[in-house]
C-alpha cells in the first residue's frame, strides 16, 4: 500500500489546513505541529539513525481528544503512528507520512486501590514514576525493563519483559484491563478488575504486544503485589561467557528460585564503565552473571549461600554478594546504561532475540563464530534466566557505505540460527520496521494470514503503524 506522504502537493490541496482546522476545534488542548515544522525527535526511535516524515504531529491530552484526532485521520484515510517516550529500538515510532499521535503527555495516576492492589494510569506515565509511587505504599509492580524512562503504554504495546520476568512474568501478566481507542475513534474498555475472567474472548490481549498496530491504549489497569520484604544480589564472575550461561541450569537444578539472572561480557562492561565513569567489580573475569533473590530477609543469605555452593562445585568463580551500596550501585548503573553506552560509541544495531533456555549457550557459541566469520564485533548481554539474548552489532571502522550490506548478511544468518533453535526474532522489543523482513521470512504463512485478518477487521484501511511487523 502506498504511503500517505508529506509534500507540497498535498499542502496545496488543502489537506493539512482542513485537518488542522478540525483538530484545533475538536482538540483544543492538544499540541499540534504541521509538516516540516515537526521536530525530528518525534519522527524517529531511540537509535535515531532513521528519521521519518509526517504531515501532522498531535500530542493528545485525553482519551476524548485521542478519539477525535483518530476520527479526523480515519475519514481522510490518513496513516497514524502512535508514540510515547520514543525509547523503542526497532523503528516502531518512525512514521512514513500521516499523523504522529503522541500520548506521552497523558501521564496521570487516576486511581491507586490499595485494597484490591490495582492502579489505574494513563499510558504516558513513566515506568520509573509508577514503580516509585507503588513502592512508597508497600506495593510492587514486578515488570522491570531496563529503560525506566519508557512509558507504561509503550511497555504494554511491546509486552516488555525485563530482568524480573524469570520469577514474575512479563508486562502481559500484570495488565487487568485497558481502555483503547480504535482507528475509527471508537472507545472500548477491555478486560476487568477481576483476577479471573473467562467471559468471552479476552480482547485486551490482542492489544498487549500489538506495537500500536490496532489502536491507541489510553488507560491501563495494572495488577500489583505486596512489595518483597528484602532483595539480595550477587555478582558471579566466570572465565568465559559459555561457563556463565551453563551455570544458569546449575542454579535451577539446585531448586533455587531467583528473581532475575542477568549475563554480560567483560568487553561490554568496558563500554558501560567508560560511559557512567564507574568501576565494575571482579575485573579479573571475562563474563558475569548477576543473580537476584527476593522474599523474606532471613531466607536470602541461605539462598545466596546455596547458589554459591552449587556453582562453585562445577566452575572456578568469583562470588560477590552486593551488600556494599556503592558497589551495588555501580553494577546496576552500568548494566542499565549498556545500550546508551554502546550507542555513544558509534553506529550499531541492537538485537533482541530469544531461544529456549537449554539453547542459550549454543546460540552464544554460534554468535561468536558468526562474529569471527564476518569480522564484526557482536557484544552479548541479557536475561539469562529466560532465554532472552541481547546483542549489539558494532560497525566500528567498517566504511559506512558497506555497513547496510554487512549488517543484513549478519542479521540474516543470526535469525536463521535463532529459528533453527526454535527461537523468535523478538523477546521484548517487538518487530517494528527493523526486524520486519526477518520476521516475514520465517513466520508460518497461515499464522501470518490470521494476524492480518485480525488487523484488517479492526483497521480495515491499514492505517496504524504501516510498514511495521506483520503489516501488509
Amino acid at each position: 500500500m502506498a504511503e500517505f506522504g508529506s509534500d507540497a502537493a498535498r499542502l496545496a490541496q488543502g489537506v493539512w489546513q482542513d485537518l488542522v482546522a478540525e483538530l484545533k476545534v475538536n482538540c483544543p488542548n492538544s499540541e499540534l505541529v504541521v509538516g516540516a515544522e515537526i521536530p525530528s525527535a518525534f519522527l524517529t526511535d531511540f537509535i535515531g539513525s532513521d528519521v521519518g516524515a509526517a504531515d501532522v504531529y498531535v500530542k493528545a491530552s485525553s482519551t476524548q481528544e485521542v478519539s477525535l484526532a483518530l476520527r479526523a485521520a480515519y475519514k481522510r484515510k490518513m496513516p497514524v503512528t502512535v508514540r510515547g517516550a520514543g525509547t523503542n529500538l526497532v523503528g516502531s515510532t518512525i512514521p512514513r507520512g500521516g499523523m504522529v499521535l503522541d500520548v506521552s503527555g497523558m501521564k496521570r495516576v487516576l486511581e491507586l486501590d490499595e485494597d484490591n492492589r490495582t492502579i489505574l494510569v494513563e499510558p504516558g506515565l513513566k515506568l520509573c514514576d509508577l514503580q516509585a509511587l507503588v513502592e512508597s505504599k508497600g506495593l510492587f509492580y514486578p515488570p522491570d525493563p531496563a529503560e525506566k524512562q519508557a512509558t507504561i503504554g509503550g511497555n504494554i504495546a511491546t509486552n516488555a519483559g525485563g530482568m524480573r520476568a524469570v520469577k514474575y512474568g512479563v508486562t502481559r501478566d500484570f495488565v487487568l484491563a485497558l481502555e483503547v481507542v480504535l482507528p475509527d475513534g471508537t472507545i472500548l474498555e477491555l478486560g476487568s478488575p477481576c483476577l479471573k475472567d473467562a467471559t468471552g474472548l479476552n480482547l485486551k490481549h490482542l492489544f498487549i504486544g500489538s506495537e500500536g498496530s490496532l489502536g491507541v491504549i489510553t488507560k491501563c489497569l495494572l495488577r500489583l503485589i505486596a512489595k518483597p520484604e528484602a532483595t539480595a544480589h550477587a555478582l558471579i564472575g566466570f572465565k568465559s561467557l559459555a561457563e556463565g550461561i551453563s551455570a544458569v541450569n546449575t542454579i535451577y537444578a539446585a531448586n533455587l528460585a531467583p528473581t532475575a539472572i542477568e549475563f554480560v561480557e567483560k568487553k561490554v562492561i568496558a563500554f558501560g564503565e567508560a560511559f557512567v565513569k564507574a568501576d565494575f567489580p571482579l575485573p579479573e573475569y571475562q563474563a558475569y552473571l548477576v543473580v537476584t533473590f527476593d522474599g523474606k530477609a532471613e531466607s536470602l543469605a541461605e539462598q545466596l549461600s546455596a547458589c554459591r555452593a552449587a556453582i562453585a562445585a562445577k566452575y572456578q568463580i568469583g562470588f560477590l554478594p552486593l551488600t556494599d551500596p556503592e558497589v551495588a550501585h555501580n553494577v546496576w548503573t552500568i548494566r542499565a546504561a549498556l545500550a546508551k553506552a554502546v550507542q555513544a560509541s558509534g553506529v550499531w544495531e541492537p538485537v533482541d532475540t530469544v531461544v529456549p533456555l537449554k539453547d542459550i549457550a549454543t546460540l552464544i557459541d554460534d554468535i561468536a563464530a558468526l562474529s569471527a566469520q564476518e569480522g564484526v564485533r557482536i557484544l552479548a548481554f541479557g536475561h539469562a534466566g529466560d532465554g532472552n539474548v541481547h546483542l549489539c552489532i558494532l560497525k566500528d571502522d567498517l566504511p559506512l557505505e558497506k555497513w547496510p550490506d554487512k549488517l543484513e548478511r549478519v542479521l540474516s544468518q543470526l535469525y536463521a540460527r535463532v529459528y533453527e533453535l526454535h527461537g523468535k526474532v523478538a523477546a521484548e522489543h517487538g518487530v517494528g520496521r527493523h526486524k520486519r523482513q526477518y520476521f516475514l521470512e520465517r513466520v508460518n504463512p497461515d499464522e501470518l494470514k490470521l494476524m492480518r485478518l485480525i488487523k484488517h477487521s479492526i483497521d480495515p484501511y491499514d492505517l496504524f503503524n504501516r510498514g511495521c511487523g506483520y503489516d501488509d
